[in-house]
């Protein structure tokens, strides 16, 4: 607790004394000081060796090359179609079993800013390489095996794509109508977005809305940094309650990437890692959203200083950033994990089994609770209390959010539409 509580106390210190990064995200977009050597592969073949971008119709090829080389591993599902109808899609692995629904979901999703194209690569790469590992590599093999994983590529295609589909020079971060989509979720804490919901949007929430997605990652460029939540407030103002969990997976995350190459991961704090609101606060961004309403993890990933790097470069990225991204999927099996020495707003230690969840009024527990039931908000607040035995909770007078549900020493994170 004293080392957790002392780098947070450092890390604001830090702040106040040297001035942070501007985050990328948060101010009007600014042209690179000079164009990226871009090399485009117009067939998978070209993107043998992962030194080059993919043209739109490579990606879609690789896509449905990986769907019918590894039927049993895999799937394409698209979550919709952008402005200009190009599709978002995600690829999803793993192995249907006769216990589908109780393996975790976890989700990666890339370029919502279209023009933040390393994590775009970066997937498609993980991709290949969780696939083509399986049957050879033990740790990819565990992973498919025992997590329904998705991964979305590409989540803004018409800024990714702006001045055609043979090119990412010249992408631009908002989609074809100009708006930026990690400004246009719904805000849990009451701000209204500038604009109306953008399509983009509406199918990724609605693509949420059909899974249950326990740890999810949306990754940017622009800056080099684990951002972790909350955007709409800083840690002083409001804490996330899985905070101390979150600054131990972000650490596991820089330190092995610094395993690779230790110059990463440097250029917003000295850690690797922040609180969004830390940085800089937002409103209405996909990371607070999906906390919030989805009753799931994510953490906004920043892998790039650049936003668009040369396309020989991809290589090295993908050499430090590759084991951090695969253990990081990994994480869904630290979520019930107590952090050693920490005392969390709510002990997670053994999960109860509830449904429906997300609901919109009533839950029913899967067993009979010996101890007594209480309902906890984000707060760590008690606004519930009930006798043990109590298996159907009507939660209708309490408003839409994310609360913790305990009896004895098990817990459930429940959210509440």
């Amino acid at each position: 607790m004293c080392l957790l509580l002392g780098t947070f106390l450092f890390n604001v210190l830090n702040a106040q004394s040297h001035p942070l990064k501007q985050r990328p995200d948060a101010f009007d977009p600014v042209p690179e000081a000079a164009p990226k050597a871009v090399s485009m592969a117009s067939t998978v073949e070209q993107m043998a060796n992962w030194d080059r971008y993919p043209t739109y119709s490579t990606y879609l090829a690789m896509m449905q090359q990986w769907a019918e080389t590894f039927p049993n591993l895999c799937h394409v599902d698209t979550i919709g179609k952008s402005v200009q109808g190009r599709l978002i899609l995600s690829m999803y692995i793993g192995i249907q079993t006769d216990d589908d629904l109780y393996r975790p979901e976890f989700f990666y999703s890339s370029t919502m800013h279209g023009d933040e194209v390393t994590g775009y690569v970066m997937m498609l790469r993980l991709i290949d390489t969780l696939l083509n590992g399986y049957g050879s590599n033990e740790q990819y093999t565990d992973l498919v095996n025992r997590v329904r994983i998705s991964i979305n590529p590409l989540s803004n295609p018409d800024g990714t794509y702006r001045n055609g589909n043979n090119t990412v020079q010249g992408a631009m971060r908002y989609n074809a109508n100009f708006v930026d989509l990690n400004r246009n979720y719904p805000d849990p804490f009451g701000t209204e977005p500038l604009n109306s919901q953008q399509i983009e949007n509406t199918a990724m929430i609605d693509y949420f809305n059909a899974h249950s997605f326990v740890l999810s990652a949306n990754l940017h460029g622009g800056s080099e940094v684990m951002n972790y939540p909350w955007d709409s407030f800083t840690s002083v103002e409001r804490p996330h309650p899985d905070r101390d969990w979150w600054i131990e997976v972000c650490r596991r995350f820089v330190d092995t990437s610094r395993l690779y190459s230790n110059s990463h991961f440097r250029d917003v704090l000295e850690e690797g890692y922040i609180a969004g609101g830390d940085w800089y606060v937002i409103s209405n961004g996909r990371q607070d959203y999906v906390n919030y309403y989805h009753n799931c993890r994510e953490v906004t990933m920043e892998l790039s200083t650049s936003k668009t790097i040369s396309s020989n470069q991809l290589p090295e990225y993908w050499r430090f950033l590759q084991h951090s991204l695969v253990n990081y999927i990994e994480e869904v099996f630290t979520i019930n994990s107590p952090v050693e020495g920490v005392v969390n707003p709510i002990d997670v230690r053994q999960e109860l089994v509830v449904y429906p969840n997300p609901t919109h009024d009533k839950i029913f527990l899967g067993e009979e609770p010996s101890d007594e039931v209480s309902i906890f908000n984000i707060k760590g607040q008690q606004l519930m209390l009930l006798p043990a035995g109590t298996r159907l909770i009507d939660l209708q007078r309490l408003p839409q959010g994310v609360y913790f549900l305990r009896s004895g020493i098990r817990t459930a994170k429940i959210v509440k539409r």
